[in-house]
């Protein structure tokens, strides 16, 4: 029995699309490239070049297009709906990272996830899969993306994961389900004009 050459087989377009989120305002932000020519707004992305790693494309298309450098994400989900580019059969290999906002460029074009425009292809089933990744994570472990510094607050941390998970969390219990993965550092931080707020790191 022989093999079938690989010419005989369709050969679909590959793409990368990134989602970076962060937090803006006390919400869930996207970073998004802005309408171009007959492109409406999309997430970053690029086809990839003959010889070149799907991690490879991902940081060439950040940083060429939205200016974006020094950032690592990882491989989300992949879109291979037959009709998600009406230019032909395209897959999407699609990534996430979660940033501080400071990371980025002051320029970028940050959106509320809650109030995205209309987005190219599929971009918002990709965005909507990327936040729901980002929720799974912080509902389990303290800031686990590191989208506040080395050391926090038990306030800081919850009002972070509210944003993230879009949802009023009571202080007992956030601070009950928190603790164990967190270490104290016995320093003290005074926030507004209450007593001095603990500071911990995450463990």
């Amino acid at each position: 029995m022989t093999s079938s050459p690989l010419e005989s087989f369709p050969r679909p377009s590959v793409a990368v699309d990134t989602a970076v989120l962060t937090v803006v305002d006390r919400h869930v932000a996207v970073l998004l490239l802005p309408e171009l020519d007959s492109l409406p707004v999309r997430l970053p992305g690029t086809f990839l070049h003959e010889g070149e790693l799907l991690a490879d494309a991902v940081l060439r298309s950040l940083s060429q297009k939205a200016g974006v450098r020094g950032l690592a994400p990882r491989q989300l989900h992949v879109f291979d709906a037959v009709d998600r580019d009406d230019r032909g059969r395209v897959l999407s290999v699609a990534f996430v990272d979660v940033v501080r906002s400071g990371l980025l460029p002051p320029d970028a074009m940050l959106v509320p996830v809650d109030d995205l425009p209309r987005l190219a292809f599929d971009h918002d089933r990709i965005v909507a899969f990327a936040v729901e990744e980002m929720r799974r994570e912080y509902r389990e472990l303290p800031d686990p993306r590191g989208l506040l510094g080395e050391v926090f607050s038990l306030s800081e941390l919850r009002a972070v994961h509210a944003a993230v998970l879009g949802e009023k969390l009571m202080p007992d219990t956030f601070r009950r389900s928190m603790l164990p993965n967190l270490v104290a550092t016995g320093e003290l931080s005074r926030e507004g004009r209450g007593r001095p707020a603990e500071l911990y790191r995450r463990g």
